[in-house]
């Protein structure tokens, strides 16, 4: 995003000194370094801190980026008089919470302020014991050195606050929002991330922050940095957020619009209604004509007659050429898989499929499909056809395949039902494929864990009928729009 790559940017350009002016009035950043040198003597005089190893050199090989002429490269341990990690050892936590905390890297995040979930509440006794060794004070710099490394805070709170060895603790006497700049700037994150060591959980240990080379400014110039920084980064941030505001526009909008076509094309909105098309009523007399003959042929059972449908019942205004029917209507069987488990067998013809297996026109086979012998498929196997529509009925609602002669037995989350002529298997698809039938499965829908669709309701769904050649109209229309949809889609 634009305003990743901004952040990292401004953070680089700050610690270069390109986003500040250098000025004469400012103090000479060697007066700052006799001052913390002077101080440090100070304080390993009054025994409260322990004289350190002398650091190495600063080689010309060493320094990654020119910097003003006033400014000085160093070592963060020289101008720091603590750098000591958290307890190697911590004490098992209180079953309740007490005022004594111990962190760890993961409570450190990219903010001024800790994240305190997840925390170990400690007796004061432990407390006591573990903050001699990090004495969190205020300013003091929180760094994230094993595991997740590199994140970066100021304690500025008033927590009784210790930690485990995963965080790092600075205190130093040049600014702490400005060394956190430094910290996070993609100089110092290249080097978290390319010079951390360790096989279970990687670490940037302490002789390495000791070592960690710093571009450092007079005190005048870094305070100018952070408060600069302070409102360009809060600009950013307002950047970043309108920006994942319109990714998430952007990855969505394919689905919302890809929703308000198909609603619109089951409205008849997206294809003209033409004269020279055939009646509605026409093709329902065929429909019912066919099914007649069906019935008198013995291949199919006579059904109940199914309830008229009443005003109350339709959801939309459609063309004044279509016509309102349900489901059943226009089927000659409907009905559901094995409501049991069938005997596997690996070396069997057939796959035992549910609803998961149901996709995009398509039965798919995976991995995890069971077989069945063909004693086993003749058993319980239903009467499959070209016309035979398969629509996910149980958990996964409304997923839809057309069977294409496949070695398949079918499992109860399959709904089957096969056409009579003049309705397209497409049209169909894209109604169920629409809000109007996921609506129709929340409120007709059983169960709160997985939701089941019952036969009764598939049988009863109503469905906007367009004349034969409009329902291929509408369907040539959506293969395109929806493919060009498809494209649209941000991953």
């Amino acid at each position: 995003m634009l305003a990743d790559k901004l952040r990292k940017s401004v953070l680089q350009s700050a610690i270069q000194g390109k986003l500040t002016e250098q000025l004469a009035t400012d103090d000479n950043v060697e007066d700052l370094l006799q001052a913390i040198e002077e101080e440090k003597e100070l304080l390993i005089k009054e025994k409260k801190i322990k004289k350190q190893k002398p650091l190495p050199e600063i080689i010309e090989d060493e320094i990654p980026f020119a910097i003003p002429e006033n400014w000085k490269w160093v070592r963060l341990g020289d101008i720091s008089y603590k750098i000591v990690d958290g307890d190697h050892n911590p004490p098992t936590g209180e079953k309740e919470k007490t005022p004594y905390i111990m962190a760890s890297s993961t409570n450190i995040g990219n903010e001024r302020l800790i994240n305190l979930e997840k925390v170990r509440y400690l007796s004061e006794e432990n407390f006591i014991k573990c903050n001699k060794r990090t004495l969190v004070k205020k300013d003091d710099i929180l760094f994230s050195s094993v595991g997740s490394i590199g994140s970066v805070i100021v304690y500025n709170e008033d927590y009784k606050l210790t930690f485990q060895r995963s965080v790092t603790v600075i205190g130093t006497r040049i600014n702490s929002y400005y060394l956190r700049i430094v910290l996070l700037s993609p100089y110092c994150q290249f080097i978290f991330k390319t010079q951390s060591s360790g096989t279970a959980q990687k670490g940037f240990y302490i002789r390495q922050v000791n070592n960690l080379l710093i571009p450092l400014p007079p005190l005048a110039e870094q305070k100018r940095i952070v408060e600069k920084l302070d409102n360009v980064l809060a600009n950013i941030d307002e950047l970043k957020v309108n920006e994942e505001k319109l990714f998430i526009l952007q990855k969505n909008f394919p689905d919302k619009l890809k929703k308000s076509i198909l609603q619109s094309a089951i409205q008849g909105k997206l294809t003209k209604q033409l004269a020279t098309d055939d009646k509605v009523e026409d093709l329902l007399q065929a429909i019912k004509e066919e099914k007649e003959r069906l019935i008198k042929e013995k291949k199919i059972k006579k059904q109940k007659p199914l309830p008229e449908i009443t005003e109350e019942e339709i959801p939309f205004t459609i063309p004044e050429n279509w016509k309102w029917i349900r489901l059943g209507e226009i089927v000659s069987i409907l009905g559901d898989g094995l409501h049991g488990t069938p005997i596997y067998d690996e070396s069997g013809e057939y796959y035992f499929i549910n609803g998961n297996n149901l996709l995009e026109e398509k039965i798919i086979i995976k991995s995890t499909t069971k077989k069945v012998s063909q004693i086993e498929y003749e058993k319980y196997k239903k009467n499959l056809n070209k016309d035979t529509m398969l629509v996910s009925i149980n958990g996964t609602i409304g997923n839809v395949a057309f069977y294409d002669n496949e070695k398949v037995m079918l499992g109860k989350s399959v709904c089957y039902f096969n056409l009579l002529k003049n309705v397209n298997k497409k049209y169909l698809k894209y109604i169920f494929y629409s809000v109007y039938f996921i609506k129709y499965v929340n409120k007709m829908a059983t169960g709160s864990t997985i939701k089941n669709l019952s036969l009764k309701a598939m049988n009863l769904f109503i469905i906007p009928l367009p004349p034969l050649a409009e329902q291929k109209r509408i369907v040539e229309k959506l293969d395109k729009l929806l493919a060009d949809i498809e494209e649209l889609k941000i991953e």
